[in-house]
């Protein structure tokens, strides 16, 4: 039986910040602003700091943020060679009649019967926002939206987004799809970190098919506050939904938004937050690459402890104006068994501030552990026993 204890973690002060060293990484500021939404979370790029976290793991439908999903699995497949941006697909009648004109929702107008290319109808779903596109996508890659559906959710767990499901492509209510802030977040980090050479198409002004003229659907693209990509979406009875990777002087935030009342709080608190996300906060530096961080027991070994550090430098974001008090600790799963390698990752720095979990960053020993003596065995493991039930 494996249970989570605690290591030993060097003190180090910061500023008017107290930081105890003694393992997950957030930094939620949810106390600090006041948001409209009934989901939010926001991170930033470099650090991973956790800026607003507010009902972050609660599901809620994606509505068309689901899109993104299946924006993701196109590009995989792409950056995998498994298809190519000429490979072109059918629009089939069930494709052009739940998502193409007929359906009165956002549309590419991919025309019944006609082939369109995957570049053109990746294009058509970030610009446009299109249905047809997706179930086009769908049908050409997977065989049918539910099979593609299947898809997808299976590539979400596969990127740790584990309160994601989606039952289309498109995230039209037809059936239950769901998802998370955090989730959508991550999926936002993954898709702009790995797919650079694409992730221009999310401010892409227009884009013009079937001889009809369409002007990008995101509307937060024009706030000029460094908004450059990614979604929108409206659920009935849950609200208007947005997912935003925005980047100023350097530094860039991701930020979902879910459960608004309408656009026009949707317009306006992504203003917002989008700006306090980026002004709001200043860096600090809690560890260098390589620092030694603390220590954890090791059981059985011709030692009784050992060191362990970070593999690169690990900063947060603080509050410009009264940071909170911030605190961390070493979390690993006991009893710790030698023998170890070294550069074994051992564990996990778990940063708070306040009560609010900041970031995690794992932990590596710094040397390594052979086995220890009968004596030593002996020895160690009295100490675990007397350690765990004291």
């Amino acid at each position: 039986m494996r249970t989570t204890i605690y290591g030993h973690l060097r003190a180090l002060v910061i500023a008017a910040s107290c930081f105890g060293l003694g393992a997950d990484g957030v930094y939620a500021q949810s106390a600090a602003l006041a948001v409209k939404a009934q989901q939010a979370y926001m991170i930033d790029a470099e650090t991973g700091t956790v800026l607003l976290a507010i009902n972050e793991n609660t599901q809620f439908p994606p509505a068309s943020l689901a899109k993104l999903m299946t924006v993701e699995v196109v590009m995989t497949a792409l950056s995998k060679g498994q298809v190519s941006a000429d490979t072109s697909y059918p629009v089939s009648e069930y494709a052009w009649r739940t998502g193409g004109a007929p359906s009165r929702t956002s549309t590419m107008f991919a025309a019944l019967k006609s082939s369109v290319s995957i570049n053109d109808l990746l294009t058509g779903i970030i610009v446009q926002n299109a249905n047809d596109g997706c179930i086009v996508i769908a049908e050409g890659m997977a065989g049918s939206d539910p099979a593609f559906a299947k898809r997808m959710t299976d590539r979400a767990k596969e990127l740790g987004l584990t309160g994601s499901s989606f039952a289309n492509s498109t995230g039209l209510p037809d059936l239950p799809s769901k998802t998370t802030a955090r989730d959508m977040v991550f999926l936002a980090k993954h898709i702009h970190e790995n797919f650079g050479d694409r992730y221009s198409l999310f401010s892409k002004p227009d884009f013009e098919w079937n001889r009809i003229f369409q002007r990008n659907k995101n509307s937060l693209l024009a706030l000029g506050n460094g908004v450059d990509g990614l979604g929108l979406g409206f659920a009935e009875g849950h609200g208007f939904s947005a997912v935003v990777s925005a980047e100023r002087d350097g530094r860039r935030i991701y930020l979902t938004l879910a459960g608004m009342e309408d656009d026009k709080a949707r317009q306006e608190e992504a203003k917002r937050v989008v700006e306090w996300g980026l002004t709001s906060f200043e860096k600090r530096s809690l560890f260098q690459k390589n620092e030694t961080v603390g220590n954890v027991s090791v059981y059985g070994g011709a030692v009784s402890s050992i060191d362990l550090a970070v593999h690169e430098p690990v900063n947060v974001l603080v509050p410009i104006n009264n940071p909170d008090r911030l605190s961390g600790r070493i979390v690993y799963n006991w009893p710790l068994n030698a023998p170890l390698e070294a550069d074994h990752n051992a564990a996990t720095l778990k940063i708070f501030s306040g009560e609010k979990l900041l970031r995690e960053v794992p932990l590596y020993t710094t040397a390594p552990v052979e086995k220890g003596t009968l004596t030593q065995n002996a020895t160690g493991a009295l100490k675990e026993l007397l350690f765990f039930w004291l």
